[in-house]
């Protein structure tokens, strides 16, 4: 994911005075403390890239499930879809991310998985948790949630050589009706790309799609969020662009990839703090993400990791 790049004092500047008609959170987001990296035994196998100072450049390879893919595939997407459901339970006021992290990574080890960001061109948490306007790739900190803050989980497994990914954006008790509309409309432009994929259809579906839900309800969508292949590598082709393009490629039986659409209430620019991962709108305003891994069959495409619908948590 490319974005543009600002440091944290220039943020924190910026939002002193946020541009006229932004659309922000009450309480914008500032560095917190994050606490040391988390231990993982040492039987537990760890993708290939876990040291590397660098995350690896993005596979050219297509990848196209076999028999035992498609099983490993569901397995890993299944144990991502638990976890992501147990550590989405914990929102509520005064949790902090740091705490769903830790509940996070104990679950994921408990497993035998490996949490797949850990290490990941040295993203020091397990998962990611993006608070309010942050788009992607929060690190989880010292930081309580509030109520109305919403925030979105990403948790990523590697299970016995298959990677799988998943998100959700949940809401932290009560927030305003605007925020629980638009934070609904992000989930259904997931939900929507989906049920369109199938064997031949052309992946800049995807994209058009998402842009046509999220333009009719005057949101916008990040297009710095890409898509991926997934599966016994992290990150492969095709790339998955969730905006309106025109780039070729159709899809094929047996191929397991991502749909991670962003969505923004104000505008689409991302500025990215400089521990070089936290990603921000640049005005301030909410985001909101969703994300499964696919695979398609025959028949269109198989959802593995389903969403557990989880209700929201009314308590301060």
């Amino acid at each position: 994911m490319a974005v543009a790049e600002v440091s944290t004092s220039a943020w924190l500047e910026q939002q002193t005075n946020p541009p006229k008609g932004s659309i922000r959170p009450r309480s914008f987001m500032r560095p917190e403390m994050v606490s040391p990296r988390l231990d993982v035994p040492r039987h537990i196998s760890r993708p290939p890239y876990v040291g590397a100072a660098e995350p690896p450049v993005m596979a050219e390879v297509i990848q196209i499930q076999d028999e035992a893919g498609v099983a490993g595939m569901r397995a890993a997407g299944r144990l991502a879809s638990l976890i992501r459901d147990f550590v989405g339970s914990l929102v509520r006021p005064g949790v902090t991310t740091d705490e769903i992290d830790k509940a996070a990574h104990e679950a994921i080890i408990d497993s035998g998985a490996y949490p797949s960001l850990l290490g990941f061109g040295g993203f020091p948490k397990s998962v990611s948790t993006s608070i309010n306007e942050c788009i992607c790739s929060g690190i989880p900190n010292l930081r309580a949630l509030k109520k109305g803050d919403i925030v979105n989980i990403d948790v990523n497994i590697y299970f016995n050589g298959y990677h799988a990914e998943t998100s959700e954006t949940y809401i932290c008790g009560v927030v305003d009706k605007s925020v629980k509309q638009f934070v609904e409309v992000a989930r259904d432009c997931l939900d929507t790309a989906i049920a369109i994929c199938g064997p031949g259809v052309e992946f800049r579906e995807i994209g058009a799609i998402i842009t046509d839900i999220a333009d009719g309800c005057n949101y916008h969508v990040v297009e710095h969020v890409i898509g991926h292949g997934v599966g016994s590598l992290f990150h492969s082709a095709p790339a998955i662009y969730h905006h309106y393009n025109y780039k070729s490629g159709k899809m094929a039986i047996g191929q397991t990839f991502t749909i991670e659409p962003a969505l923004s209430m104000g505008t689409v620019k991302a500025l990215q703090w400089d521990d070089m991962w936290t990603t921000v709108t640049a005005d301030g305003s909410y985001s909101a993400q969703f994300k499964h891994t696919v695979l398609i069959t025959e028949s269109g495409a198989e959802i593995l990791t389903p969403i557990k619908e989880v209700e929201a948590d009314d308590s301060e």
